[in-house]
C-alpha cells in the first residue's frame, strides 16, 4: 500500500486541529482526535465520549488516512507524484472517499486532463451544510496548492541540470578564463 507523505499528514494535521475531548464540526458532526468521526472499530464518535490522548488521536488519524489510501489507490487511474496523491487523500480524508469517487475532479483526473484543470477542481468543495466556510476555502487552497507541487527529491532541484552538467559547463568557463 502507498504512503501519504509528510506534507500531506501536515496538511491534514493543520486544518483538523486536535481535539482531545469530542466536539461538534461546523455541521454539528461529533468529530474527536484530528478530525475523526468514527472510531476504528466502526463506533460514531458521540459527544459523550470520553476524553482520548494525543497517541490515541494519532493512531485514528493513521487508521483514517490508510482507508483513504487505500480508496484513492483504487479509484484512480492514472500516474501521480507523491504530491498530487497527497492532496488527494487529504480532500478524502474531509470530505470522504465517496464524494472524491464521484466528483468532477477525479473523472478529470482520470481522463488525462491538464493537472491546473484537475487541480483547479479542489476549488469548487468549500461548502458545508451549504455555507462556504472560510477555513474549507483555505484547506482547498492548499490541497490545490499541493497537488500542483513537484515533487522534489532529496538533494535534487526538479527539471534543472545535472551535476555532470553542472561540471562540464565550470570547465568550459574555467578554460574560456584560461584562453584570455
Amino acid at each position: 500500500m502507498r504512503k501519504t507523505n509528510k506534507a500531506g499528514i501536515d496538511l491534514i494535521k493543520s486544518f483538523e486541529g486536535l481535539f482531545l475531548k469530542a466536539y461538534l464540526d461546523p455541521i454539528n458532526i461529533p468529530t474527536i482526535g484530528y478530525g475523526t468521526i468514527k472510531y476504528p472499530d466502526g463506533k460514531a464518535v458521540t459527544m459523550k465520549d470520553p476524553a482520548i490522548s494525543e497517541a490515541q488521536a494519532t493512531q485514528y488519524l493513521e487508521h483514517e488516512v490508510n482507508e483513504k489510501v487505500s480508496n484513492v489507490e483504487r479509484m484512480v487511474k492514472v500516474a501521480l507524484n507523491d504530491n498530487e496523491f497527497a492532496a488527494l487523500v487529504s480532500f478524502s480524508y474531509n470530505v470522504g472517499w465517496q464524494a472524491l469517487e464521484k466528483s468532477t475532479l477525479m473523472k478529470l483526473l482520470n481522463a488525462g486532463a491538464d493537472r491546473t484543470a484537475v487541480a483547479d477542481q479542489f476549488l469548487r468543495w468549500n461548502k458545508a451544510g451549504g455555507k462556504e466556510l472560510a477555513g474549507l476555502t483555505r484547506r482547498r487552497q492548499a490541497e490545490r496548492s499541493l497537488f500542483l507541487q513537484p515533487d522534489v527529491q532529496a538533494g535534487m532541484l526538479p527539471d534543472g541540470p545535472s551535476e555532470d552538467e553542472i561540471n562540464d559547463k565550470l570547465k568550459q568557463i574555467e578554460d574560456d578564463i584560461r584562453k584570455k
